[in-house]
Parts: structure tokens; C-alpha cells; sequence
């Protein structure tokens, strides 16, 4: 008869096989990255089809969007949002929507129609997250920063296959800080109270980014999870010739990104797993290892930048927490009419 030592050692045992059975047994996915489009001014409609059809007829389970539902010289009016909803509308699996620059933060340009930026942003709150679940003719539910209609309902996160997935505003155009007087009026309807009103608008969002960027890798940490993805649609600054003495993220226009970027990096080297960071913006596919420096680099961090008008194709990602690299990418070139 077994003593009851060897029995207790024996169930622990399975329970530990039970448990790394689960963790291995983690099903591989797919998903998509897509943004920047359709641009009207330059002639994306014709193309926008076929790529909304290469990602519908793809085996991806959900995709995320990075921001830029227009081009960045025509006006904010409130049917650039519906339309965006309904091109959101005619996808067959959930997509997750990350805000732009193009739909709130340059919105104050004259070409723009000169609005109030904090305005379109309220809009875009209360429209673009009308319930809790994601957007798409099938949906998810999502964790959300904010409360429906309020601020920072537009910062999401959800889990899937051990992975976490994180959507954060933050947007080009310097995550809409303006750093001079000159800068606040430049082809611009702002005046002072609105640039001031800007900058504290800044602060206060970049105070919540860093905050739901650590919270949800705290709950990646909490998981186990063997990844992270988080999507945010402005370009910090990565793309100066890689040499050790030019560093764009330094340059003040990338200055809006460096609070973030910096507890990114922090977090980063404190998770175990492999960190995917998406943006979009800068409109060519990029996939790189940026942090470090040139010489140095963070191993277990990735920088994906998306395609984006007038070059209109997706990125699809596949998943496998078995492998030591989690994520592939592989991106997805649209026969355009």
C-alpha cells in the first residue's frame, strides 16, 4: 500500500503535468494588424475592397486597427466617423480600433475645418466605442480604461491564446503636444487657452497610457502569458540611419512619446515573455528589434509598423506560445484593382 507521502507526491504530480500540459497545449492563432486607410485624397477607395476582402477571407480570428480612419488634409466632419464604422461594419470577424492623429489631434488645421481637437476627441468616444464589446459583425468583449462615452474609453484590452492584447491613444503629431506658440497657430485655427488646453489634455492621457500599460502587464505577468501586443498608432521615432550618434526619439518632435516609451522599456525588460509593439503613422512595413540602440538591443522586444496609404495591405500575425519567439509576421501583399 502507498504511503500517504507517495500518494500526496503523486497527485502533485499530476497536477503539475496537468497544468504544463495546458500551458503547451495552447491552440496556435492568427490575427491582423491593418491602419491608414482609406486616404479619399489619395485615391484608396478602389483599393480599400480587396483588402477588406483579403482580411475577411483570411483564417485570422480578430484584427487590431492603428488609427487613421482619413487623410490629414481634409475635413473632420461627422460622417468620416460613420463611414468608419461602417467599413469596421463589413468586417466578418471583431476588430478592435486604436484613434489617429487624422481624426482628432490635427483636426484643428484649416484644411481640417478648423475644429476644436478635445471636441473631436470627445466625439470619437462617445461614437467609435458605442458599447463595451469590439467593433465587427462578430464581437469580443474588451476591457476598458474608461467608462462608455467618458475619457479613456478608448485605451482597451483583451486576452487570447496567452497573449495579451493592449489599445492605447496614442496618436502622431507628437501625441498632440505643442511645444511652441508658433507651432499652436501654424495653418491652424487654435488660439493660446485651446494649445494650453492641448498640452494638459496631453498630460493627463499620458499619465493614463503609462498607467493601463502597466496594468496590463501586471495581467500578462498574472496569466503567464507568453506574450504582449500593444497597439497605438503614433510613430515615436525609430527611423533616423541607425547609427549610435543620431537618435530621432530625442528630436523634440517625438518628445510626446518619451514618457511612454521609456516605461515601455521598463516594463519590457521586466517581463519574461516577448513584447510586440504596433504602430502605424509613418505608412511603411517595418519589423525591427529599435531598443536598445544599434549596437545593444532588447531582446524579447519587437517593433512592427504597419502599412498604410497609398500602399494598402495588412500584416497578419500567427501565434505560438510553444515557440521561443511567440510571434511570426508575415505581411500580407493585396492584388490592388
Amino acid at each position: 500500500m502507498l504511503s500517504r507521502f507517495v500518494k500526496l507526491s503523486l497527485v502533485s504530480l499530476a497536477l503539475l503535468a496537468g497544468t504544463c500540459h495546458a500551458q503547451s497545449a495552447v491552440k496556435p492563432f492568427s490575427f491582423g494588424l491593418w491602419g491608414d486607410m482609406p486616404y479619399k485624397k489619395a485615391g484608396d477607395e478602389p483599393k480599400l475592397p480587396a483588402v477588406l476582402k483579403s482580411i475577411n477571407q483570411s483564417d485570422i480570428l480578430f484584427s487590431l486597427y492603428d488609427g487613421d480612419i482619413k487623410d490629414g488634409s481634409s475635413k473632420c466632419t461627422d460622417d468620416v466617423y460613420t463611414d468608419a464604422l461602417k467599413m469596421f461594419g463589413s468586417m466578418a470577424k471583431p476588430v478592435v480600433y486604436v484613434p489617429g492623429d487624422n481624426e482628432w489631434t490635427d483636426c484643428h488645421r484649416t484644411n481640417n475645418g478648423g475644429y476644436d481637437t478635445l471636441e473631436r476627441l470627445a466625439h470619437i468616444r462617445k461614437v467609435m466605442f458605442p458599447s463595451t464589446q469590439s467593433l465587427g459583425q462578430s464581437q469580443m468583449a474588451l476591457e476598458h480604461q474608461g467608462k462608455l462615452g467618458e475619457k479613456f474609453v478608448e485605451n482597451t484590452r483583451f486576452s487570447h491564446g496567452g497573449v495579451v492584447f493592449v489599445g492605447i491613444n496614442q496618436p502622431g503629431s507628437n501625441n498632440n503636444l505643442i511645444l511652441s506658440a508658433k507651432e499652436c497657430t501654424h495653418k491652424s485655427a487654435r488660439n493660446a487657452a485651446q494649445c494650453d488646453a492641448a498640452n494638459a489634455e496631453y498630460m493627463e492621457r499620458d499619465d493614463a497610457n503609462v498607467a493601463w500599460m502597466k496594468a496590463s502587464f501586471a495581467a500578462a505577468k498574472a496569466q503567464n502569458a507568453a506574450g504582449i501586443v500593444v497597439v497605438t498608432q503614433g510613430d515615436p521615432g525609430f527611423d533616423l540611419p541607425e547609427t549610435e550618434d543620431q537618435d530621432e526619439s530625442t528630436s523634440p518632435a517625438f518628445s510626446g512619446y518619451r514618457n511612454f516609451m521609456s516605461q515601455l522599456t521598463t516594463q519590457t525588460e521586466q517581463f519574461k515573455g516577448q513584447v510586440l509593439f504596433v504602430h502605424g503613422d509613418t505608412h511603411f512595413f517595418k519589423m525591427d528589434k529599435p531598443l536598445y540602440s544599434p549596437t545593444k538591443l532588447l531582446p524579447n522586444f519587437t517593433r512592427l509598423q504597419t502599412f498604410g496609404s497609398p500602399i494598402l495591405h495588412w500584416v497578419r500575425v500567427h501565434v505560438d506560445t510553444a515557440s521561443a519567439g511567440v510571434f511570426t509576421l508575415q505581411p500580407v501583399i493585396v492584388e490592388q484593382p
